[in-house]
Parts: structure tokens; sequence; C-alpha cells
């Protein structure tokens, strides 16, 4: 069993997309299968159950993910140890990036060209494929370390007119079947759906941003929650975007780092994500918010709305 194996393997368990993660490593896909089933023989297991439609993992599969991000983490740290407190910071991001956050004084952050959902991005952390992303976390672990650079308030998309907010319980909430894309928005959908009591619509499009989403929100006729995903399409004729009330959910973009980085560049690039923080300011929002449960920042986020508590 090699590094480099185990490295394939833990892409792939993460995407459960042979294309993709080729794409990801840098490889060929059939390249990528070859190692994969060399794997499985050095093993005698089956780590992934796969036809020409789906890929996903076997309880062995399952299994063998946390130890091999742990493994990788081990061999990370310790090529991390030799080659000192030199070199560039590898930062990975999934939709949102302040641009202050790269020039960050006493590090040197080199942004990771693959745009990745969450889960994805903190797995590479942990793994040490990256030093450090801008993701959202629905709780807290020990092994990472968590700096709140921005609580985001999300919006509705509604055909309303006139309406110059809307209350969180007229909300339609879309959840799409697609875990690869979308388990972190699911996760906090689901949720705060729960939690609020409004309408939570399952799709299998991934219609949760761009033209389908848009497409969504028209075929309802109602405000739907806007996920915090850029897309390039613009919002079209008939829908707006409208504030949330009563209360305003709240999506946490998170620096995640590793709990046991010591280097210099790394405090730096900690303490720079602070800085930055103290510059959210929460325009418009003067009533109560909502942040899920396990939130690593919900605590401190409860404080600064001591008089508007979440429900």
């Amino acid at each position: 069993m090699e590094l480099r194996q185990l490295r394939y393997f833990v892409a792939v368990a993460e995407e459960l997309h042979f294309g993709r993660a080729a794409a990801r490593l840098y490889i060929a896909a059939p390249s990528l299968s070859q190692q994969i089933k060399a794997l499985e023989a050095s093993l005698g297991v089956t780590l992934f159950e796969r036809d020409r439609r789906h890929v996903e993992l076997t309880s062995a599969g399952t299994m063998l993910l946390s130890d091999a991000r742990e493994i990788l983490s081990l061999a990370a740290a310790a090529e991390r140890r030799l080659a000192g407190t030199t070199g560039p910071l590898r930062l990975g991001y999934v939709s949102w990036l302040p641009d202050k956050l790269l020039s960050s004084p006493g590090s040197d952050p080199r942004l990771d060209e693959w745009v990745m959902p969450s889960h994805v991005q903190i797995g590479r952390v942990l793994d040490g494929g990256l030093d450090a992303a801008v993701a959202w976390a629905p709780h807290r672990d020990e092994r990472l370390d968590y700096q709140l650079l921005w609580a985001e308030p999300l919006f509705a998309v509604t055909p309303r007119v006139g309406a110059t907010s809307v209350a969180a319980g007229e909300l339609t909430v879309l959840v799409d079947s697609d875990l690869t894309s979308w388990d972190a928005w699911n996760q906090f959908a689901i949720e705060f759906a729960e939690s609020i009591g409004c309408r939570l619509l399952r799709i299998d499009d991934g219609g949760i941003t761009g033209a389908a989403f848009h497409q969504h929100c028209k075929r309802l006729d109602a405000p739907v929650l806007a996920s915090p995903k850029r897309h390039p399409t613009p919002l079209p004729a008939g829908l707006r975007a409208r504030p949330i009330h009563d209360p305003a959910p709240l999506w946490c973009w998170s620096l995640i780092t590793r709990a046991d980085e010591q280097r210099p560049s790394v405090a730096a690039l900690r303490e720079h994500a602070e800085q930055l923080s103290a510059e959210f300011t929460p325009e418009g929002l003067d009533g109560p918010v909502w942040i899920p449960a396990t939130d690593p920042h919900r605590d401190v986020l409860a404080a600064r709305w001591a008089n508007h508590p979440s429900p």
C-alpha cells in the first residue's frame, strides 16, 4: 500500500467520480482506475461499488477512508517539519474568498485552482493536500482550527412585487440528491427548514444555483432560499433578491487549518483572517438570526446579537 495510492483513493472517495478525481490529480482516468484496482488487490477488499452511472464506497472503503486521511496527514506533517517554515501555503476555497486574505503579511498563500465543495476542501486540509481552506464547517473537529471570516446573511429569490423582505417561515428550501456537490448545503438547508418549519423540496437536477435554480423559483412562484454558491448567471426578469427576517439565516465562512499546525506562516494567516473578520458589519440585521446548532462559531455570533438570540 503506497502513499500515492492512498491519495488516489481519498480523491475518488471525496469526488465519487473517477473523471473528476483524475482531473483533480492530473492523471488519466484509466491510470487512476488501475491504481485503485491495484490497491484493492493488495488489500484483498473491494473499496468502491461502481458502474457507468455512479460510484460509491463499500463498507471496507468507508472504514479505510478515515485511516487513509490520517496516514496522509502524518506524512504531510513529516514533510512540513523536514521542509522547515519556508515555502508558500496552499489555500483552497469553495465559492467565496476575500482578496485581502491573499495579501496576508507574514505568509505566502497560493490559491489552489480546484474550486470544490466544503466537505472536500476540509478533507484536503486534513490529509495535507491543502494548508488552509475557506469553507463552511458543519461542526467542530478537534483536529482543525476554525477562524471565522464572514457570517454571510443568505437571501431569498422571489417573484413577489413590492416585498422588501421575506419572512423565513414563507420560504421554500431546495436540497439536491447529488451529495458530492451539495452535501454541505443540504445539511444547512435541512436543519434550517426543520427548525423554522418552512417547506423543504428535494430536487435531483443540480438546481441549487444558476439558471436551473431560477427556473425552480419561477415554477414555484414563491420565495426560495438562495445558497451562498456564487454563479455568473444573472437574476432574470421577474425575479428579485430580498433579505430574510425572523430569523435571518447566517452561513459562516471559516479559514480552516490543522490544529497541530505550528508554522509561523500559518499563525500569521490565522491572525490576518481574524483581522478581516472584524470588518464584518451586520448591515440590515436588526432582528433574530439563525445559525446551525453545531456551527463552530454559533456561540461567538450569538453574542453579537445578544438582544436577538437565535431560535
